[in-house]
């Protein structure tokens, strides 16, 4: 069973389409959401602005060390992070420029290693233990599927090296944070079946997609205190894809 009872939790990126829906899988959890935001206008349709569990914080940029240091600094007893703030771009490797391949490593690897390593003092200062009896805490990382089959990177080499970052880091860490129960995993989706990719791909097979809600479940399990085993994955959610 899957149950946070009133504890607080980091969602990155929160209000986007994966954002809304694991917000609302945490709510109906139990989970209090600390929720970043970078889009302002998606503000305006977020179902969960009125929600009193649900704290947005708007306007920094999760690459800038001081600016997550305060953010985190700034939380209750924190038991988990979940990251799902980040970037793409495709572009054939001779228009792909130098600022090209460091705005993706930018806006996806360095964005989760300051988040996860925020997020990792934060959690050792609550000390007590989390909900349900359990110590430690929970960081979900968001790779992608060209980031764990690079081959499938094509045309999108630096998007494909930046989550090929955020895997490696996650497997890293969750080995050095073994003996504190801080488990770390990540989820490496294909495409998701959101508005914004049915615009771009309109002739896509769209009902092999991945569904944002059942994405959410996984990331909900995967930071809840009811993973109690698992750690260093890097799981492949690839629908019908």
């Amino acid at each position: 069973m899957v149950a946070f009872a009133g504890a607080h939790v980091v969602v990155t990126g929160g209000t986007g389409a994966l954002g809304a829906a694991v917000v609302a899988a945490l709510r109906r959890a139990g989970a209090m959401c600390h929720v970043t935001n970078l889009v302002a206008a998606e503000l305006a349709s977020y179902a969960h602005k009125n929600d009193a569990g649900v704290h947005v914080t708007t306007g920094f940029d999760l690459a800038d060390e001081a600016a997550v240091q305060r953010f985190y600094a700034g939380l209750p007893p924190l038991w988990a992070s979940i990251h799902l703030a980040g970037g793409f771009a495709m572009a054939p490797v001779a228009e792909t420029s130098a600022a090209d391949f460091a705005a993706q490593f930018r806006m996806n690897a360095l964005s989760c290693f300051l988040c996860t390593r925020a997020a990792i003092g934060a959690i050792r200062t609550r000390g007590a233990q989390g909900p349900e009896g359990a110590a430690g805490g929970r960081i979900v990382n968001v790779a992608a599927r060209p980031g764990v089959e690079p081959r499938l990177g094509a045309g999108m080499a630096a998007y494909a090296a930046s989550k090929a970052s955020v895997a490696a880091l996650t497997q890293a860490l969750a080995e050095e944070l073994a003996g504190e129960e801080i488990w770390v995993n990540a989820v490496a989706p294909s495409v998701l079946d959101t508005a914004a990719n049915r615009a771009a791909m309109p002739d896509a097979p769209h009902r092999r997609w991945v569904a944002p809600a059942a994405l959410a479940e996984l990331i909900c399990f995967l930071a809840s205190p009811g993973n109690r085993a698992t750690r260093g994955a890097v799981i492949p959610v690839y629908s019908g894809v």
